[in-house]
């Protein structure tokens, strides 16, 4: 299990030097997302992706889960209730319409929800638009303290925001120092 640590940090030179302090301790770079305002050069820095600053991870799992009963209920209507001079392949059917209506299902909410703004980041927001940094570690559960450690003691400008599981889907520590 993976744990998303959020750090506001007042300026990119201190951003620049923890991230570099953290590939030290061997956290990949494709762990680490940057999230500034869109003046603000991120010259060597990972920035974080639509799926970290968007709802579309989450809207393309509803729109397949929604998609998905949506199409199975539709090819169990289609058995039961043929339409005039349609032979239908029952299980055939119903997988069929199943796959439709989860692909149909997870593209439109896809669409949908890449406009959306991360609602894990809007405690953030304003400070970034202020010129603050945001970094975004995914980080595996063990090293979790060692990580807080020395963030701690390296970067004690460095405010933590939010540690949640990567599977939860609502905060388990909200803190601040």
């Amino acid at each position: 299990m993976r744990r998303r640590l959020y750090f506001m940090l007042p300026d990119i030179a201190h951003c620049k030097q923890l991230v570099a302090e953290l590939q030290k301790v061997n956290i990949s770079q494709q762990d680490i997302h940057v999230v500034a305002r869109h003046d603000i050069p991120l010259d060597g820095l990972h920035q974080a992706s639509a799926l970290q600053k968007t709802e579309l991870l989450h809207g393309l799992e509803l729109g397949a889960g929604v998609g998905g009963i949506a199409g199975m209920l539709a090819g169990l209507l289609a058995v039961v209730f043929p339409p005039a001079g349609v032979v239908l392949g029952g299980g055939a059917a119903i997988l069929a319409t199943t796959v439709v209506g989860a692909s149909f299902g997870s593209l439109v909410s896809a669409l949908i929800a890449r406009d959306i703004p991360n609602h894990e980041l809007k405690d953030f927001q304003l400070r970034v638009a202020l010129g603050e940094i945001l970094l975004i570690l995914d980080i595996p559960t063990p090293l979790l303290d060692q990580i807080m450690n020395l963030i701690k003691t390296t970067h004690p400008e460095a405010q933590i925001g939010i540690i949640k599981s990567m599977l939860a889907t609502k905060p388990l520590v909200a803190a601040t120092s």
